[in-house]
């Protein structure tokens, strides 16, 4: 799953615009441009590098974004790919659970802390 959403990203893109020859009545079908294809991959990058890394929420907000963006630029990629491209993008962020990474380990400071200097019941006076 990890690498297989930029996988199939990039094999759907790379199709977009090929195909069979057009005959001079059809215009040819809207080729996506290469920024656009490499900011998609990017970002599909972006997701499966997250999820490698265990946190879930970086994931789904970042398969969020890449649903809204393919969202807001589908018209630019040959309409035999829209349908499963927009398929794929849709259905993304719903596989993906939030589970945020876990913290790094707490700091042992053996008593070295803000604390320093004072000892159990001793709040600065005597006593």
């Amino acid at each position: 799953m990890r690498r297989a959403l930029p996988l199939a990203l990039v094999l759907a893109l790379a199709g977009c615009g090929g195909g069979a020859r057009q005959t001079r009545t059809q215009p040819p079908p809207p080729k996506l441009p290469r920024a656009l294809a490499a900011s998609w991959s990017t970002q599909a990058e972006k997701v499966a590098s997250a999820l490698a890394a265990g946190d879930g929420c970086t994931a789904l907000h970042d398969a969020e974004q890449l649903r809204t963006e393919v969202g807001r630029s589908i018209d630019r990629v040959a309409p035999h790919y829209r349908a499963a491209l927009t398929a794929a993008v849709a259905d993304l962020p719903s596989r993906i659970t939030c589970n945020p990474p876990a913290p790094p380990p707490a700091s042992h400071d053996n008593g070295h802390g803000k604390d320093h200097g004072k000892h159990k019941g001793q709040e600065g006076g005597e006593g």
